[in-house]
């Protein structure tokens, strides 16, 4: 059964980043720190998959690594299969680096507007990474949980002090891999043996350190987490043991509100496709407000901009979110969690019996 607050968090995040990335509003980062959020919740789901292969995760990662990059490379092939030939025919060099669109376990090749474009590949980069990295990390975390939470935080400690110049995957890792073990940390139950006595003021501790940092350190542009390495870190720690600390019992409320209900599930069904195409959408509809002139301050042409780009965004969700449904194993639908039907089987059956007592 699916966790329904958990796939509330996604729709949040998912319509942060969207949201974030349109109009480059600062505090939306720190307001919800979404990708932190999304990481966590993809930790504690890689932690339940590792389970589900076995009972030591370093003999079941194969297996659960596995179906997390089936889970994850067709929608991104997908997309390369639109954009890389469109790149080459306007001066992207052709090199075997071009294989990094298959499996990015680096950055793959982009020209000048594909950089842009496909800016958000990073996510799927460092994910790549950390579900290559959760068999051992699951093993370690169970023997040494403290350690091994701390161990990413301490990296990018270093990195930010001492090693400045360290590629941002190494920053990233520091970053986010945090987040990915508490998401652990949820699935194992830590979180939930913690005393919300103790667990509400160290969570707010380190928001309130985060924000001091912020505070103290603007970035580039402004109070904006994304320029704020060591800020973001804390922030977004204490505002994830937050969520997933005091997660609810039920979320039955939901369900209760159908079209709330049903924009959360279809969100959570495709979640990648928004994620990898929404900014390319945002780039070209920028690019296009710019050339005929179109005012994108709030108040004039933002709301009208941000329709735009919705409009786009499920656009593309009709086009290409079946390959999500493929790469479950699902039949592929252009709207998911709409009412199923009866099932062909049973309606053949009961036709059977009546048929049989006439």
């Amino acid at each position: 059964m699916r966790d329904r607050y958990f796939d509330f968090l996604r729709f949040l995040a998912i319509l942060r980043v969207v949201g974030y990335h349109a109009t480059g509003w600062a505090f939306l980062s720190v307001a919800f720190p979404a990708m932190s959020v999304m990481f966590a919740l993809a930790g504690s789901l890689m932690a339940a998959s590792l389970d589900r292969s076995g009972p030591d995760p370093v003999r079941a990662g194969p297996a659960a690594v596995a179906r997390r990059l089936r889970r994850l490379l067709p929608s991104l092939w997908l997309l390369a299969a639109v954009f890389v030939p469109a790149m080459l025919l306007t001066g992207l060099p052709a090199s075997g680096r071009l294989l990094l669109w298959l499996v990015p376990v680096a950055d793959p090749p982009a020209n000048g507007w594909g950089a842009l474009a496909l800016s958000t590949i990073w996510y799927l980069r460092d994910y790549l990474w950390f579900v290559l990295a959760s068999p051992l990390a699951l093993w370690l975390f169970r023997r040494r949980p403290l350690v091994t939470l701390l161990t990413p935080y301490a990296l990018l400690a270093v990195v930010e002090f001492a090693a400045p110049g360290a590629p941002q995957p190494v920053r990233e890792f520091g970053l986010y891999f945090g987040a990915w073990l508490l998401g652990f940390a949820q699935h194992d139950g830590l979180l939930r043996r913690v005393s919300r006595r103790l667990l509400i003021p160290f969570a707010g501790l380190l928001c309130a350190a985060g924000a001091g940092w912020i505070r103290a350190h603007p970035g580039p542009r402004g109070y904006d987490l994304n320029d704020i390495p060591l800020g973001n870190a804390a922030w977004s720690a204490g505002f994830v043991l937050l969520l997933l600390g005091l997660a609810p019992a039920g979320f039955g409320w939901l369900d209760r509100i159908p079209a709330l209900a049903r924009a959360v599930t279809v969100l959570n069904s495709r979640a990648l496709t928004v994620y990898l195409w929404h900014m390319p959408i945002v780039v070209a509809g920028t690019a296009l407000a710019v050339r005929f002139g179109i005012d994108l301050s709030p108040g004039r042409g933002l709301v009208p901009c941000l329709a735009a780009v919705a409009l786009a965004v499920a656009a593309a969700v009709a086009m290409f979110g079946w390959m999500e449904d493929v790469a479950a194993g699902r039949p592929p639908v252009l709207l998911p969690g709409g009412r199923p039907g009866r099932p062909v089987r049973a309606r053949a059956g009961a036709d059977a019996v009546r048929s049989a007592g006439r």
